[in-house]
Formats: C-alpha cells, sequence, structure tokens
C-alpha cells in the first residue's frame, strides 16, 4: 500500500509538473505539444480548445469558478468541465481534468486528495465528489445530491460541510458525516477544528450575535452583538487566534452593505474594522466608529484568508464599477489597508502567505487568474480564458 501511494504522488507531482501526457478528453497530448504553450504568458497556453469551443456557444466561454493553491508555485483552478494546474507559479498549466463536473467549490489540503462540490453539467443539484490522484479522476461520494454549501478539508480525512443553518463533520473523507449542533437561527459557521468553532446567529429585528463553542457545539457563548433591523447572514473566518466577523446588511442597485469585526485575541475582543453603508443595500450593521466606511474596490465582499498568525486578506468587488481588489492587514486588524483595484466584476482569492496570492476573477475580457508577490498590492495575469460573447 505504501508504494502504491508513492507511486501516486510521484504520478500526481509529474502530471501537474507537465512531464506526463496531459488528459483533454478521450485524446492524450504529449508533454513535448505541452510545453509549446506560451511561457509565463496571460493567454489559454493551448489548453481545452475542443472545450473552449463547445463553452463559447453554450455559455460564452470557460470560466473559474474556485482555487486552491498550496504555495506560491503549485495550485490548481477549477470552472465549468474543467480543472486545470500549474506547478511553476504559473509559466506553465496543464489539463488536469476535463468532463462532466462543473465544480463550484474545490478543497485541496494536499497535492493528492482533494474534495468538490459540483454539478454534472448545466445541473441545479450539487453532489460531493473525491479524488486521490490530484483531480484527474473524481468519484461521486453517495448517490444523493448535498445540501452543502461550502467545504473544508483539513487533511485526508477531516472536514467540514457547510451550509447556512448547518454544520457536519467527517473523519473519513467524506464517507459518512455528522452533524454538529448550532444555536437556533444560525446563518453561517466555521470550525477550526471538531472542538473549537464559531456561528453567526441571527435575532429578527435586534441584530447579529455571534456565538463560539469550545466543546464541538455542546454548548455556546456569547462573543458579540451587532443591532441590525433585518440581520440575514454572515460568515465567520478564524486561524489560531485570528478571528473575522463579515456581517451583510442589504442589497440593492448591485450594491451589499456589511460590516468586518476583527479579534486578534480568540475572540475576547472585537473591532470594527469595515463599516460599508451603501445606497442600495442601506446601513452597515452594527454601530460605533470603524477604521473604514468602505472595503476593497468600495464593492461587495468576497472570501477571506488568513494566513502566518496575523495576516488577513479579504476581496471585494464591485460588478457595476467594475473593480476588484484586495484588502489585507499584517498585524490582526489594528491596521487595515485597500489596495488597488483591477478591471474585473468579480473575483475569489487564495493566499498562500503575507506575500504570495492567487486571485480568480471575470471581467471584460473573460475569465482570468491572476498571480501577486506583493501581498495584493500589484497582480500579474497568468492564464486567461476569453469569452466569447
Amino acid at each position: 500500500m505504501n508504494k502504491m501511494n508513492t507511486l501516486r504522488n510521484k504520478t500526481v507531482t509529474l502530471l501537474l509538473a507537465g512531464l506526463l501526457s496531459v488528459s483533454l478528453g478521450s485524446a492524450a497530448v504529449p508533454a513535448q505539444a505541452a510545453a509549446s504553450a506560451p511561457a509565463c504568458g496571460s493567454g489559454d497556453h493551448g489548453l481545452l480548445q475542443q472545450l473552449q469551443a463547445k463553452q463559447a456557444a453554450d455559455a460564452g466561454g470557460l470560466m473559474f469558478n474556485d482555487i486552491s493553491f498550496l504555495s506560491g508555485d503549485t495550485g490548481r483552478a477549477a470552472g465549468n468541465g474543467f480543472m486545470v494546474g500549474t506547478s511553476d507559479g504559473g509559466c506553465q498549466f496543464q489539463t488536469i481534468y476535463e468532463g462532466q463536473w462543473n465544480f463550484r467549490q474545490i478543497s485541496f489540503p494536499d497535492n493528492v486528495h482533494g474534495w468538490a462540490l459540483a454539478s454534472v453539467q448545466d445541473g441545479s443539484a450539487s453532489y460531493l465528489i473525491a479524488t486521490s490522484d490530484g483531480g484527474t479522476t473524481w468519484k461521486r461520494l453517495g448517490q444523493q445530491a448535498v445540501t452543502f454549501e461550502r467545504i473544508e478539508f483539513q487533511d485526508s480525512k477531516h472536514g467540514f460541510g457547510y451550509n447556512r443553518s448547518s454544520t457536519y463533520y467527517t473523519a473519513d473523507g467524506g464517507a459518512s458525516w455528522s452533524r454538529i449542533s448550532t444555536p437556533a437561527n444560525t446563518r453561517g459557521a466555521e470550525f477550526t477544528d471538531r472542538k473549537r468553532g464559531w456561528a453567526v446567529v441571527v435575532a429578527p429585528g435586534e441584530g447579529y450575535r455571534v456565538m463560539k463553542t469550545v466543546n464541538g457545539g455542546q454548548s455556546w457563548s456569547l462573543a458579540f452583538k451587532a443591532k441590525y433591523a433585518y440581520p440575514e447572514y454572515g460568515r465567520v473566518y478564524a486561524e489560531g487566534a485570528q478571528v473575522y466577523a463579515l456581517l451583510y446588511g442589504g442589497t440593492g442597485m448591485s450594491q451589499t452593505s456589511y460590516s468586518l469585526y476583527a479579534s486578534a485575541d480568540s475572540g475576547a475582543h472585537f473591532k470594527r474594522v469595515i463599516a460599508e453603508s451603501t445606497a442600495g443595500g442601506g446601513a452597515a450593521p452594527g454601530s460605533g466608529q470603524a477604521q473604514h466606511t468602505s472595503g476593497p474596490a468600495s464593492g461587495k465582499p468576497g472570501n477571506m484568508q488568513l494566513v502566518d498568525g496575523s495576516t488577513a486578506f479579504l476581496v471585494g468587488y464591485s460588478p457595476a464599477g467594475e473593480q476588484v481588489a484586495v484588502g489585507r492587514t499584517f498585524n490582526g486588524g489594528k491596521d487595515w489597508t485597500n489596495l488597488p483595484a483591477i478591471d474585473a466584476y468579480e473575483g475569489i482569492i487564495s493566499f498562500v502567505d503575507k506575500q504570495k496570492g492567487w486571485l480568480a476573477a471575470r471581467g471584460p475580457e473573460g475569465s482570468t487568474l491572476y498571480a501577486t508577490a506583493d501581498g495584493g498590492a500589484s497582480w500579474k495575469a497568468k492564464l486567461t480564458f476569453k469569452d466569447t460573447e
């Protein structure tokens, strides 16, 4: 078994390095052909030509839906019927998968094991699928669709599945799941391990309550409250002593109001970092002074990444303004900086340390994968699938 695992790991590494044949549907393209793609360019690198042509006719082109990077050099990006990868910082990309699965979200805790929420082609049902060869082949875990809106695996066995009201845990790679008890009216939870977790609870007419558990959901304690007339949904991001609560306000005219609260002491004290009120979304949840009255790109909040103990990044995007940008802190939220924007409609980030990160964005030219080496201050396009509409 150890020999088989070693062989599998080597195979995946070679695949991502472009030293093995790249699978393109039923045809196999030699590594030499893949290597002929422009090095470090921002075009499509000659990838997925047949799929691009099909998607151009059906849906306007290929689009990145999620990204997962393990380092500044190695990672994956997936979308409507495909997954691509790089092992050299984006100088070259290889096709890892092409087929029926439209990836909505991916989670790779290492370079071999991965999970995804995906639909079959244009279907609306979401299934949990898994790979043990880096993403080349996928197996459906169970025959029924899942209610998960988000998954997060910590290693090859342990992971969490979330929807807005419920949290589930697996210790066998997703083969079986147990439900973790969360407070009534939970509208967003996050667990850092099986014992420690957070929940955003809505109290209609009153506001948000951010709750904490240290015993796996057996009991919950109040961390803080934020007044808001119409609470709907929130997210908590946590790593070590870093904790961030992202509380959503209203949405209208392509605008979303929100507040971002930060704690550098495991939730003992929270500080309001961003309070973005908008004409379309109304007032930001909570009260009191905030460091900033607008977030990155002065737009909707996207996903957040916590790294290096005290560093955090939040992506923001303004569809109407065609702007995507990242905000960051290097000291647990004490000081926050909104960085310059790029031209795009929306984006998702994957940072691996305080300087190196990746951004998948949809913009006027199509769907583009960018890299940064200066913590989001500037971005370089690495791979673009052009929009044909």
